[in-house]
Parts: C-alpha cells; sequence; structure tokens
C-alpha cells in the first residue's frame, strides 16, 4: 500500500514538472541550459520540445545501461515512464493549451516563470524525499560519478555547460532564438536554494502519511544535501 501510494504522488509530481516546465518555455524569458538545448534543437528541426526532452532522456538512461550492465536495477527502468509521461505532457500544454495565449506583459512573464520554478522545485524536493526514482540525467550524472570517482556537482555542472556552448553555437551558427536569458539566470540562483527549503518542509509531512520513515530520510537528506550543492 505504501508503495502504490509514492507511485500515485509521484505520477502527480511528475505532471506537475511538465505543467511548469511548459509554462517555463511558454514566457520565453530563458530556461535552463539543458531545456534550452531542448528547445534549440526543437526549434531546429521542427520536432516538438517535449519529443526532444524524452530523446535526450532516453540516452542518459541507456547511458546508466552501459555504465551499470548488471547493476542496472528496477528503479533505473522507472526513468523510461517517467520520461514518457513528462515528455507527453509537456508537449500538450506547450503546444495545446498554452499554444494560443499571448504573453505580452514582462512583469507578468517574470511572474509565471517564477511560479513555474517554485512548482518545480517543490515537485523535485518530494521526488527526492521519497527516493523512488530520479530524473535520467541527474541518474546519468551520479553513476557516471560513481564509475570515475569524479565529484557529481562537477559533473553535473559540466553538463550544463556544455548545453550552454552548444546552445550558442546552434543560436548563432542557425539564427536561432535565443533560449538562454535572464530566466536561465534566475533559475539557477533559485533552484538549489527552493529545494532546499522545500524538502526540510515536506519531510514531516510525508512521514505524518507514512511515505518515509526516519531512516530514508536521513539516507535523502545526506545524499541530496550532495546533489544539491
Amino acid at each position: 500500500m505504501k508503495q502504490i501510494k509514492k507511485m500515485f504522488l509521484l505520477s502527480l509530481i511528475i505532471i506537475s514538472v511538465g505543467i511548469a516546465a511548459s509554462l517555463s518555455l511558454k514566457v520565453s524569458i530563458g530556461v535552463g541550459a539543458y531545456d534550452a538545448l531542448a528547445q534549440s534543437i526543437s526549434f531546429l528541426t521542427g520536432i516538438k520540445v517535449g519529443t526532444i526532452g524524452m530523446i535526450f532522456n532516453t540516452s542518459c538512461i541507456v547511458g546508466q545501461l552501459i555504465l551499470l550492465r548488471k547493476g542496472f536495477k528496477i528503479r533505473h527502468l522507472l526513468q523510461l515512464p517517467l520520461t514518457i509521461l513528462i515528455g507527453v505532457v509537456i508537449n500538450f500544454f506547450f503546444y495545446e493549451v498554452w499554444g494560443s495565449i499571448t504573453i505580452d506583459s514582462y512583469i507578468l512573464r517574470v511572474m509565471l516563470l517564477m511560479a513555474a520554478l517554485a512548482i518545480v522545485a517543490f515537485a523535485l524536493a518530494i521526488m527526492l524525499v521519497l527516493d523512488v526514482v530520479t530524473f535520467p540525467l541527474e541518474g546519468f550524472c551520479m553513476t557516471l560519478s560513481k564509475k570515475t570517482k569524479w565529484n557529481f556537482v562537477f559533473i553535473r555542472q559540466s553538463v550544463d555547460l556544455l548545453c550552454i556552448l552548444l546552445v550558442v553555437l546552434l543560436t548563432f551558427g542557425f539564427s536561432l532564438s535565443l533560449t538562454l536569458r535572464e530566466g536561465t539566470v534566475i533559475g539557477m540562483l533559485l533552484m538549489g536554494p527552493l529545494i532546499g527549503f522545500f524538502m526540510k518542509m515536506i519531510q514531516p509531512v510525508l512521514r505524518k502519511f507514512d511515505l518515509i520513515n526516519e531512516e530514508e530520510r536521513e539516507i535523502v537528506t545526506n545524499k541530496d544535501s550532495i546533489e544539491v550543492v
């Protein structure tokens, strides 16, 4: 019963992340480096941005399979339905729901971006505390960190830098709309602190509903202090 409740909550969380991510794309004032690369490739190829995200994330899952081999577990495979669900949600909301809406006010765009960031941070905090499944990019970086003994933060930040470099090359090489803007900086500054804040807030609530126990909480908190820093 506990696992069923966890999976139901995770499904709601993933949908929330997809909706918030599509909103941050809609306001067009910059998104995170990984999403910016997906959006730039979407501009270039005409493939929907959620579909590009699914391709990226599936590649990260395959990368974990190659690195882990026999160590690849069911919890790693759970990243695949997560990838599909979030990609479908992003495509639906970005193209079908938000597609016909025009947002002219810059202040409103900033406010909507802040709301989207808060929703994503809250959702990620719950996912990290539950510790059932992680996003494929983070999963790949963690796996690479364990295999190479390189610091997780160094690897994750290196991926962001690579994405930024590719976005710049694509933008100026093919005259695409710039997907790295002030919203990218806002997200980089706020996401980590927001996740930490929400993790502390959500832990007693999840314990109250018997979704985590004290031992699980300690393991997750210790691990995520490495991931979020």
